[in-house]
């Protein structure tokens, strides 16, 4: 029975492993084939203009990037499904080892107890005890030897219902890695188709390197600009919650002086004491309606109402975008040894699309600045979310913001697409530090 109970426990926490790492494939699988379907569809709109672009080149290789990692998720679902066919034609034959023993063990059982059926019976048994006693302990040691068959039967039974089931397993797990193998061979064909694609376009570009620089440098300089105009709009901003805090300060002070002056003599009651007649004048406060939390389907839930607490569980500004420009320094698409910086992160989406918060807050400015359009800036207690590239902006600074609320749309971009700028900001007093979105967005 030990050995029955120590097999299932091995069979129990190997299937379990095995499962959790093919769950997790299949999550990531899923979730590249998504980011897959998004950038092919974004590549579709670009193909209907007849003027090629860098945003299908940064498309492109985000395709081929992402297929190739696609085939990564393949090959380790071959190699899992591998492991687990080898782990389960080893368990079988550990249990068909073991289904033979039993097997043996219980026809020499059978075979014993036929043998010893006259000159052994039960009652002659019982009767040839030397007491009463004795006759008890020969009738429990039958009892036993009925109950131990009885289990060597259900041990028999286990033991083939567990080869049943690992034989199960292993057909699925080869039609896995069967099936594995046909979409690793599918994505390598459309992997080589995009690069041929990419390559195309690339030697288009390297014919117009003089003209790309001239744009690079003007891109430069509006991302400079850009970003010290979000800066000086954080900083004013700032400036002014501090005067608009020192004034209420002020003017509380001179209410508590108002206060402390000795009132003039009345009629009033003696037995009530007149420290407790004085009370200041304070303001009833405005009711302020609470902005519901949001539940956030596939893109995980915000928790409660601080930014800080729900780093990585953020919604996209955009649906269904892909991210053509990371956070800090970048290779230029086509021109070699050219590094370009980013402030934020750019994510190219289909035309006009609309912008939405990533988090609860309060609009702390609208600016509009040469080359980015129509620039939002929401606050979130120490935390900005900068949406720049707005053709049209739905807010006002003042505005009570909720999560996923559209705060605008977007400009049309080159090649029948748009392109969101996001960033993310800290302000600690007066120092502004830029953040990687990335990781604060749900992946």
């Amino acid at each position: 029975m030990k050995n029955v109970i120590s097999l299932l426990i091995i069979f129990f926490f190997g299937f379990s492993g095995f499962a959790q790492n093919s769950d997790k494939l299949q999550k990531e699988q899923k979730k590249l084939e998504k980011k897959i379907s998004q950038t092919k569809s974004l590549l579709s709109k670009v193909k209907k203009n007849a003027t090629n672009s860098l945003s299908e080149l940064k498309l492109l290789d985000n395709q081929i990037k992402s297929r190739e990692a696609l085939v990564r998720v393949f090959d380790n679902q071959v190699r899992v499904a591998e492991t687990k066919v080898i782990e389960k034609e080893n368990e079988v034959k550990r249990l068909y080892k073991r289904l033979s023993s039993l097997k043996v063990q219980y026809k020499k059982m059978l075979l014993f107890a036929y043998k010893k059926r006259n000159k052994t019976g039960k009652l002659m048994f019982l009767l040839s005890s030397n007491s009463y006693n004795e006759a008890i302990k020969r009738n429990s040691y039958l009892k036993k030897v009925a109950d131990l068959q009885q289990k060597q039967i259900g041990l028999i039974k286990q033991h083939q219902g567990l080869i049943k089931k690992e034989i199960k397993t292993i057909k699925k797990e080869k039609s896995i890695k069967e099936l594995a193998l046909v979409e690793k061979k599918t994505e390598r064909e459309l992997i080589t188709a995009d690069k041929k694609i990419k390559e195309k376009n690339y030697s288009k570009f390297k014919k117009e390197e003089e003209n790309l620089l001239v744009q690079l440098k003007a891109d430069e300089r509006k991302k400079d600009e850009l970003k010290q105009r979000i800066n000086t709009a954080i900083k004013q901003e700032i400036a002014a919650t501090q005067e608009r805090e020192r004034k209420e300060a002020e003017k509380r002070r001179i209410e508590a002086e108002k206060n402390k002056v000795t009132p003039v003599k009345t009629n009033v009651d003696p037995k009530v004491d007149p420290k407790t007649t004085v009370t200041p004048k304070t303001e009833t406060p405005k009711k302020v309606t609470p902005v519901k939390t949001e539940t956030l389907s596939s893109e995980g839930s915000i928790i409660g109402k601080n930014f800080e607490a729900n780093k990585g569980r953020l919604p996209s500004p955009v649906t269904g975008g892909s991210i053509t420009e990371r956070y800090g320094n970048n290779a230029h698409p086509t021109l070699p040894g050219v590094v370009v910086n980013n402030n934020g992160i750019d994510i190219t989406c289909a035309a006009h699309t609309k912008v939405r918060a990533v988090f609860e807050g309060e609009v702390s400015a609208v600016i509009n600045v040469s080359g980015a359009g129509k620039v939002v800036i929401i606050k979130h207690g120490n935390y900005r979310t900068v949406y720049s590239n707005l053709q049209e902006s739905y807010v006002k600074t003042g505005d009570k913001i909720s999560t996923k609320q559209s705060v605008g749309s977007l400009m049309l971009d080159e090649g029948n697409l748009s392109v969101l700028h996001f960033e993310v900001h800290v302000v600690n007093g007066t120092l502004i530090q830029s953040l990687n979105p990335s990781l604060w967005i749900s992946r």
